[in-house]
């Protein structure tokens, strides 16, 4: 078998007014998912003080959310494939919904932590089997490539514009409002679903791999406990390092296990593609390095150049708004130059408008985030659709609930694992900084300067990484 990547000159086909309707359901849920991955950012001290969720702890609002959003991917997927991606979509979103209210009435950081994590759940449920209707609704070729560019400048434009949000409604509403916009987003889709979505799901279902399935959603749970906890607490404690060698084991054991299952959770086979290794590697690494640059620059904005919370929020949402057309240009340019490319080149954009930032500072900071940092959410979003489009070309229908489960393990590993590198590389700097007599102000200048230099250098490597080995080439591991 070899891998195929969308060919550039398949002619174009007009989707029916069922499939458009059936996109825009899609994108609304995944829409009120991304948005959740942000919004609650700016809110955090109020939530604390609200709830009584100490300082110390506050971390715990996103990292309850994220433990169960990337640990249960690739198993969600799976059981999209088995028992109906329809039905388990539906599940999903009334788990988020109903979580979210739970958020919106929480009397304690008990509730309030539980709720986060039964809205990650049921994240982790909606999004793979939403990416896996998606794919297996719209045609390899350019109707799918365009169905997948509106529904990648939608994700990340969710996350972006969850930080304005967030700011707005946190300053007018309070905090809870961030919760309950999610029940009231989800609603209207748990209406249309069943009139619109017939059920998917393979000819044949493949049997549960429940060694394989325990191995890799542990070992992904540790990482990110591990991770998230790092980042906020010291790489040297306990429950860190115990984390951190937990992960290990943890894929170590899944890679004996699906070596040896008749079948595998995730076919071995099929991460021997380079289209779907390399394009997941291309995702994981945009996803990462533009969520670790509005951290970094969010930062600078509030910390270096003193603005309130709503204005940052509203600058992050200018720059997305501004970069919000080029998830479907990006499907344009897809179906003439090709995936691997326009992955390529998205990296490469994103990188170099992301290392210009370097020269931020007081002063000319605001003029910079609002050109730059559209350039590389621009860049940002190209590289979403393309990634996208590469990871799952290819594939049988039987799948495609497997593909998008790695590609949205992808997203979350990414989103999960690029603010905590980052920031430590920028705290690294900082403490040396003042290590050698510079003002707070300085150091954690200088921080941010050496984080987003970091950022910039990590997605131009990735770029270079697509154009060497991304290239579609006759594959003899899966003959």
């Amino acid at each position: 078998m070899t891998d195929v990547l969308p060919s550039p000159t398949a002619p174009a086909t007009r989707p029916s007014v069922r499939a458009r309707l059936i996109l825009i359901l899609l994108c609304a849920a995944q829409f009120a998912i991304s948005i959740d991955f942000s919004i609650l950012n700016v809110a955090l001290p109020s939530l604390g003080a609200d709830l009584g969720l100490s300082a110390a702890n506050l971390q715990w609002a996103v990292t309850a959310f994220a433990l169960p959003s990337g640990g249960f991917l690739l198993l969600a997927g799976r059981l999209g494939d088995l028992v109906g991606r329809r039905r388990m979509f539906l599940i999903g979103l009334v788990i988020f919904a109903a979580a979210s209210l739970l958020a919106t009435l929480a009397v304690g950081p008990a509730m309030f932590l539980t709720a986060r994590a039964l809205q990650g759940l049921g994240a982790a449920i909606t999004i793979p089997t939403a990416m896996a209707l998606l794919t297996t609704n719209f045609a390899e070729g350019p109707a799918r490539n365009r169905a997948l560019g509106i529904s990648g400048m939608i994700l990340s434009l969710g996350f972006t514009l969850g930080m304005l949000l967030g700011g707005t409604l946190t300053s007018t509403l309070g905090w809870r409002s961030t919760m309950a916009l999610n029940v009231i987003m989800a609603i209207p889709v748990l209406i249309a679903a069943p009139l619109l979505l017939t059920e998917s799901r393979p000819a044949r279902a493949p049997r549960l791999d429940i060694p394989g399935a325990v191995t890799v959603t542990g070992g992904l749970l540790a990482l990110i406990y591990a991770v998230s906890t790092g980042s906020e607490h010291g790489w040297a404690r306990p429950d860190v390092l115990i984390g951190l060698v937990a992960a290990v084991v943890g894929f170590v054991a899944f890679a004996i296990v699906e070596n040896r299952a008749a079948e595998p959770l995730v076919s071995l086979a099929i991460l021997r593609r380079r289209t779907v290794a390399w394009g997941n590697l291309g995702g994981m690494a945009t996803f990462s390095m533009a969520s670790s640059l509005t951290f970094l620059l969010t930062l600078f904005l509030q910390e270096v150049d003193g603005l309130s919370p709503f204005r940052s929020g509203l600058i992050f949402g200018v720059t997305g708004l501004g970069a919000a057309g080029a998830g479907v240009l990006a499907s344009r340019m897809i179906n003439r130059f090709a995936a691997h490319r326009i992955l390529t080149v998205g990296l490469l954009f994103q990188g170099l408008a992301t290392a210009v930032m370097i020269m931020i500072g007081r002063g000319n900071g605001v003029v910079l985030v609002l050109i730059f940092c559209t350039a590389a959410f621009f860049g940002h979003m190209f590289s979403v659709v393309s990634y996208g489009v590469a990871a799952t070309s290819g594939l049988p229908n039987r799948e495609q609930g497997l593909a998008t489960g790695l590609l949205t393990t992808a997203q979350q590993v990414g989103l999960t694992l690029g603010i905590p590198i980052m920031s430590a590389i920028s705290a690294a700097r900082s403490a040396g900084l003042r290590a050698d007599g510079a003002t707070p102000t300085q150091a954690m200048l200088g921080g941010l300067q050496s984080g987003i230099a970091a950022d910039g250098a990590i997605l131009v490597v990735a770029a270079i990484l697509m154009a060497a080995f991304l290239r579609p080439r006759a594959d003899r591991s899966l003959r």
